[in-house]
């Protein structure tokens, strides 16, 4: 499924929601296409399992092999696995945190990815394609350490990678939420796993809340759209306890459980019998 998520004469912006086979073994995955009259950008491309039908869904937009850049929020493999493939098929450079700069060179082959990677400063900046800019917006710890958001002002779409995720099938994924309280169930177990602390969410909301948009849209799960759902999830994510907020000594212990490689389930530890009874 492509949706589109915004056209007007020189600008466009796409969205491939269910090209990952839903059989339980991946999570779902979005993955983006900007494109400014003569210039493209594919925003988190994917994984392996993704990049055949990508491939041949953005070639049906635009000529992979004119892409100015593939950018990623960060370096997880749902993120780049498929990157040494794309540097293959493409001549475009890597935008990411400078974070990841010397990591991402592991997903492709030696010396391929040598001049084609763009580090991002932690401050973040202002990215030109074609007539117009991305602002790559600083995101650090939602999830990763490195990690960029990114803001189509044409569009008025602020791409958030892992936050804004839902648990839903790329179909559902197709299908913009705007009634955010219904939506919350299938958000937010991950956001309390994922992100990592409340004082990070009230850092980004505040920034966030400075820009005029009209769409979030996560890299897994549904597009959030409309004032008030945004104001709502804005709400949501500032009140949010998560990550290291929820964690405390009972975690950090010397776990005694066996994990069953056959069964794949642990198993509680056997305990001692005293004098053999």
């Amino acid at each position: 499924m492509t949706l589109e998520l915004y056209r007007d004469r020189n600008h466009c912006c796409l969205m491939f929601s269910d090209l990952i086979e839903e059989n339980g073994h991946a999570v779902q995955a979005n993955q983006f296409l900007i494109i400014d009259e003569d210039a493209g950008a594919l925003i988190d491309p994917g994984g392996n399992l993704a990049f055949n039908e990508l491939f041949m869904a953005v070639s049906r937009h635009f000529p992979p092999r004119q892409l100015s850049y593939l950018i990623a929020s960060h370096a997880d493999p749902d993120i780049i696995g498929s990157l040494d493939r794309w540097m293959s098929s493409t001549a475009a450079p890597l935008v990411i945190s400078r974070v990841w700069e010397r990591f991402a060179p592991h997903f492709t082959k030696v010396g391929k990815s040598d001049n084609r990677v763009i580090g991002v400063p932690d401050s973040g900046g202002r990215l030109p394609l074609g007539r117009n800019d991305l602002l790559l917006l600083p995101a650090h710890f939602l999830h990763s350490e490195g990690n960029f958001h990114f803001y189509d002002p044409v569009s008025r779409i602020l791409f958030t990678g892992d936050l804004g995720v839902s648990m839903v099938t790329g179909v559902q994924a197709g299908q913009p939420v705007t009634d955010l309280k219904a939506h919350i169930p299938q958000m937010e177990g991950f956001h309390r796993r994922y992100m990592v602390a409340n004082k990070i969410l009230r850092l980004w909301v505040r920034m966030a809340r400075q820009l005029d948009i009209d769409m979030l849209v996560p890299q897994h799960g549904a597009p959030i759209q409309g004032k008030e759902a945004i104001d709502d999830f804005f709400a949501w994510v500032e009140s949010l306890m998560c990550g290291i907020d929820l964690f405390d000594e009972q975690v950090y212990q010397i776990p005694s459980a066996r994990i069953d490689p056959i069964s794949r389930q642990m198993r509680p530890a056997l305990r001692a019998v005293a004098n053999g009874v």
